[in-house]
């Protein structure tokens, strides 16, 4: 049972009530402000410009409702106004990420396939680029592109459509890091279910200052930091990612600049910063408003959490604000989290396989009507207390399934057991465990490599060999297995760090990584290969694309150190 305290929540039914009210009664009030170079404003939208903006943008799109339109921008402001004139046309959105140049357009193409959008929305300037670059590219150019900075803000006569909570708002697509994209269907009660969560979770409320540097087209960058402001009435400070990931500090700096309150991402945000911010830098930071620092998208290390808390202890930082937490675009967004006033909830797991006592981080318990029960997956009954299984998850946050896969969505989102009866739960693919009543995720279960017999979460093998020797990269390198002679073979793939690869000592290093692993999980090594910074496989999230390693390790398309 949740014991928490209650705050006061707004009573509307949709964003767009709650949106439309503060346009009326906070017009000027900002809500977003965007920092293009992670260090001066270069843009803000107050709650009534916003309002009139997106109204705009649905005058436009109006005689499109219910179809799907592609979201394709840059980080920034233009997003944030189409995704709500999607919502006020009745029009699906479907955000995506904007492919680099020479980057593959296989993903982009499988989004716009799949979610057959007729609509693909950006900005005039992008446009221009778009219809340079792809302009060979048949499914692009047979879409209807719109350049939203474009639309005269001077609409007349325009009358939202009335939304229920059943009403399809969007299409997360997943990040791939396990197969291929697919389109989880996001309702209008989805969104607001999971807004009171966080906004209870988060002890949100209209003091609250957040920052935000993820990828807005993704699904905790759009909840987190999009949706979550408007449902809470804060304003929301913003950078794009590359700018963050370019220079960590930025993001602690808008933090302390402009007293925020909550913010945070992935484990590898917190160990980029503890790796590459120096200590000169610390001295004008000061973190001590910063009382939530969420955690989630990927496993949590409690060596991340130990160091980040010592590092910036002396500017103010609280351990105590550590928030790890555990959702996903299945479950719209948050599924579990932790007590706000307490530390982070660490069990120590002792394992033949696990000789180092490593810790696992505790992601809190589900709140409201959200259940979280673990299952064998193989036969499909409810664990024990302690016993790892697949994690599933039931409650009115649960999506509705996959876009045009109901095979999918049945085999996902409709999972039951003897002790669950005709209770339907979202089978999450995750391992974990329940002691306490607290949620304790342990790895994939598509990504758990089985060798003689034994179970290894890749995670542990990657965190050991990062270890192993100061030219390897934190968060840079997958574990994998191939098929040798009817046995399962290791293959090792890590980053070297830049400012080490001209001095290089690569037998040196692969020699480092043997002994670690050999020491550390008594496993032998089919095949350790260094590759260049910057080019592991990951998700838009940060997520290490371990199927992907493993087939281009196949097809050897690794960009490999040469010896």
């Amino acid at each position: 049972m949740n014991t928490l305290p209650t705050y006061p929540l707004p009573k509307n039914e949709n964003l767009l009530e709650i949106l439309s009210d503060r346009s009326k009664f906070q017009f000027d009030r900002p809500a977003y402000i965007f920092l293009q170079n992670g260090e001066t404003e270069s843009g803000r939208l107050t709650y009534g410009e916003l309002d009139w903006q997106a109204k705009a943008i649905a005058s436009h799109l109006q005689f499109y409702r219910g179809e799907r339109a592609l979201l394709l921008y840059p980080s920034g402001l233009e997003f944030i106004t189409a995704f709500f004139g999607c919502l006020y046309a009745g029009v699906i959105a479907v955000p995506a990420n904007l492919p680099r140049q020479n980057q593959k357009l296989s993903r982009l193409f499988s989004i716009v396939s799949d979610s057959q959008s007729k609509l693909a929305l950006t900005t005039g300037s992008l446009l221009a680029t778009i219809e340079k670059r792809w302009k060979e590219e048949f499914e692009l150019t047979c879409l209807k592109w719109v350049a939203t900075d474009t639309i005269d803000a001077n609409f007349q006569d325009f009358e939202p459509p009335s939304v229920t909570s059943e009403n399809l708002a969007f299409l997360q697509y997943t990040s791939g890091s396990t197969g291929t994209p697919k389109g989880v269907m996001v309702t209008h009660g989805n969104i607001i279910h999971n807004q009171e969560i966080i906004y209870r979770a988060f002890g949100h409320s209209e003091k609250s200052v957040g920052v935000g540097w993820l990828p807005l087209f993704h699904d905790m960058g759009l909840i987190g930091h999009v949706l979550q402001p408007i449902y809470a009435g804060f304003p929301s400070i913003l950078m794009p990612p590359l700018i963050f990931l370019q220079r960590p500090i930025r993001w602690l700096a808008a933090i302390s600049n402009y007293r925020a309150t909550t913010s945070g991402g992935s484990n590898f945000a917190y160990d980029l910063c503890v790796n590459k911010i120096k200590s000169e830098q610390l001295q004008n930071l000061d973190l001590s408003s910063w009382d939530l620092a969420y955690n989630g998208a990927e496993p949590i290390r409690e060596k991340t959490l130990v160091e980040f808390g010592e590092k910036f202890a002396s500017c103010g930082f609280n351990y105590r604000a550590f928030y790890p937490c555990y959702g996903m675009a299945e479950t719209t967004l948050f599924a579990t989290g932790g007590d706000k006033n307490q530390k982070p909830v660490i069990q120590k797991q002792i394992q033949e396989q696990n000789p180092e006592n490593l810790g696992v981080v505790g992601c809190g318990r589900p709140y409201l009507d959200t259940e979280v029960i673990i299952v064998n997956p193989e036969n499909l009954t409810q664990c024990k207390n302690e016993e790892v299984g697949e994690i599933w998850i039931s409650g009115k946050t649960v999506t509705q399934g996959y876009w045009n896969q109901p095979k999918l969505t049945e085999e996902t989102f409709d999972a039951t057991c003897a002790e669950t009866g005709e209770k339907k739960c979202l089978r999450t693919g995750d391992l974990g465990f329940i002691l306490n009543g607290e949620l304790f995720v342990t790895g994939r279960l598509k990504d758990a490599i089985i060798i003689r017999g034994q179970n290894y979460y890749p995670q542990d093998i990657e965190d050991t060999i990062q270890q192993s020797h100061p030219a390897l990269r934190v968060n840079g390198g997958a574990v994998v297995t191939i098929e040798l002679d009817g046995q399962e073979k290791l293959v090792i793939i890590q980053e070297v760090e830049r400012n080490y690869i001209r001095n290089l000592e690569i037998k040196e290093v692969k020699r480092a990584i043997a002994l670690s692993v050999t020491a550390q999980h008594s496993l032998p090594i089919h095949a350790t290969v260094l590759i260049k910074p910057g080019t592991l496989p990951k998700t838009s999230s940060g997520k290490i694309q371990r199927y992907l390693c493993r087939q281009k390790f196949m097809n050897n398309e690794l960009k490999v150190l040469e010896l």
